[in-house]
């Protein structure tokens, strides 16, 4: 058999790009070829991020780029727009740009197409191309089983039929999973057309034959009980690559944490596109302040001018480091970092996991909140913070759950059991390793 020559397409996000991108690398040691095709647009922001982007990556990779449809003047924070511009401007041009590299590798020829969701047009070109397809998941197996029962959930009278919960409460989708609230399903707050585009993408995404999951059998064994397409292949973190994509760190950060004590510093970060409103900035910067233990602070552009400037006179952080973008994967492994505030994304929680750091839940919006029940109830490696009367986590409440955080040694003592339960998925033989391995199998 040949090798398999894998054409990976991801949503042109953070969270999509990064794990495909760790996938890409993966499948490069196993002496698979990779053409990753990136937006013009964002493979602009990768080559600024990582300088020569095309070396850095070795020889198996390679990048190509088709243009997102959207002008200079355009939103592209704006989730509707970037997929509607994308579906009707891309799989036109697929075809053509799919034959100009197999007219390159005249004896492999791409014989596979891996896309993230929003992407599964691909898998319908590639169909017609007589091209195998997959799909990297990029948030947990649970929330693409969630996403997958939009039609039960419609015909159980749970939801309507634009896809919105026709009444608050919790339910359980299927035994031995957390409870979810209705209200916080993964597209919960997006208008009804994008609804209506995820219901059929998971329609769509049925012409990849494998769904590859970015996380480990012990973390969601019920997730993996619904469908034999269900795969999971992660933590895909374990590997050396820990630049982020798309985005400049911040790297300074880490000679700072090297001058402090083990376990003492509180890591905070609500991911690439979390945001928090003023008041609720000012309330977790005081309680930084309060605690009077060293804290590293994420905080993207938008809002580090409000943290600085905004109440610079109640506001001290003299004992805290605040940056626009850090080298997360190296920060969570680095032994002062005692515990991590986290939005719960899932390639966050992924991160924090494969750390073996507690944390404290603060999620935002959508799989975030099943996510938090994972970390909280079912694994128990960390501790929810709660909303006030006002809808605010108080300053009160954040020096309280950091400081029982601090001295429960239960915790502690279980992220770093879930951390050597996880990695050992990725080992030589490890039961992610073998499913990568069938699956490279498959793809040639």
């Amino acid at each position: 058999m040949g090798i398999p020559h894998f054409l990976l397409i991801p949503y042109p996000s953070v969270g999509h790009v990064n794990p495909l991108m760790q996938l890409s690398e993966i499948l490069a040691t196993h002496g698979c070829k990779i053409t990753f095709l990136n937006t013009e647009f964002n493979h602009n922001r990768m080559n600024t991020a990582d300088a020569g982007l095309e070396n850095s990556k070795g020889p198996q990779i390679k990048f190509v780029t088709l243009p997102d449809g959207l002008g200079p003047e355009d939103d592209r924070k704006d989730p509707k727009k970037v997929i509607f511009s994308i579906k009707t401007r891309m799989p036109h041009m697929l075809p053509k740009l799919i034959q100009d590299i197999n007219a390159l590798n005249v004896n492999n020829n791409i014989t596979c197409i891996v896309v993230t969701v929003n992407m599964s047009w691909a898998l319908e070109v590639g169909h017609k191309l007589g091209i195998k397809g997959a799909v990297l998941w990029p948030a947990s197996a649970t929330s693409l089983a969630t996403c997958d029962c939009i039609p039960k959930l419609i015909q159980d009278g749970i939801l309507d039929s634009d896809g919105k919960p026709i009444e608050k409460k919790e339910i359980q989708l299927y035994p031995n999973m957390p409870m979810m609230d209705t209200e916080n399903f993964p597209w919960c707050g997006l208008d009804k057309t994008v609804i209506h585009h995820i219901a059929q993408e998971m329609q769509t995404i049925k012409l990849g034959e494998w769904w590859l999951c970015n996380t480990a059998h012990n973390l969601e064994p019920a997730a993996f009980s619904i469908s034999s397409r269900f795969l999971p292949i992660g933590p895909l973190m374990a590997t050396d690559s820990n630049k982020s994509a798309l985005w400049q760190e911040d790297t300074t950060c880490l000679d700072w944490l090297d001058h402090q004590p083990p376990q003492s510093v509180i890591y905070v970060a609500f991911g690439s596109s979390g945001v928090i409103d003023h008041n609720q900035l000012k309330e977790l910067a005081l309680g930084l302040d309060l605690l009077n233990k060293p804290f590293l602070w994420v905080v993207n552009s938008s809002d580090n001018k409000r943290v600085n400037n905004s109440y610079s006179d109640e506001f001290h952080g003299s004992k805290g480091r605040i940056v626009k973008w850090a080298p997360q994967k190296k920060i969570l492994n680095h032994p002062a970092i005692a515990c991590f505030v986290s939005h719960c994304g899932w390639n966050s929680s992924m991160e924090g996991i494969c750390s073996g750091v507690p944390f404290l839940c603060w999620p935002l919006v959508k799989d975030q909140f099943v996510n938090k029940s994972y970390i909280c109830d079912v694994w128990k490696v960390g501790l929810r913070l709660d909303k006030d009367e006002n809808g605010l986590v108080s300053k009160e409440e954040i020096t309280k759950k950091v400081e029982q955080l601090f001295g429960d040694e239960g915790i502690k003592a279980r992220s770093l059991k879930l951390k050597e339960l996880t990695l050992n998925n990725v080992v030589e033989d490890g039961q992610s390793s073998e499913n990568l391995k069938s699956f490279i199998s498959w793809a040639e």
